[in-house]
């Protein structure tokens, strides 16, 4: 498939395509014409790509494990100290920043729990229109 089949279908930037093949994080192939053609097993890999660099890891890092992660099976490659303490930092700094979604995801859905509980239907407005709601939040928090 060309560049722009693959951003699209990923929802990735050509732009961005083209960085991961820099980085070698994503090898495409050429077609006559110069023509970038890239596999379809690109789609996971690009996916996998953009889920590790929102999770924080850099593109050294992906590049790293990258050949490690093989569908469900992790094949295991000589790895360096470095590159152990690295991901072990890694997985730690993940950790810490799930516990905080996961505090503020709590700490939302108390918030919308407490508003829908004590919303009020409008009373006196035409169907269809909705009355400003007045919450009294310092009795939730």
């Amino acid at each position: 498939m060309r560049i722009g089949e693959l951003s699209e279908c990923t929802g990735t930037p050509r732009r961005l395509l083209r960085y991961y093949e820099e980085q070698g994080l994503l090898v495409a192939d050429r077609s006559p014409n110069g023509y970038r053609d890239y596999d379809e097993r690109c789609v996971d890999r690009v996916l996998q790509i953009r889920g590790l660099l929102e999770s924080g890891l850099s593109t050294r890092i992906i590049k790293q494990i990258l050949p490690c992660l093989g569908g469900r099976l992790i094949h295991v490659t000589g790895a360096s100290d470095e590159t152990i303490a690295t991901l072990e930092r890694e997985r730690d700094r993940m950790r810490q920043r799930i516990e905080c979604l996961t505090r503020s995801q709590e700490a939302i859905s108390g918030y919308l729990d407490a508003v829908l509980r004590h919303r009020r239907p409008a009373t006196g407005r035409a169907a269809g229109t909705i009355a400003e709601p007045s919450y009294d939040l310092a009795a939730t928090a």
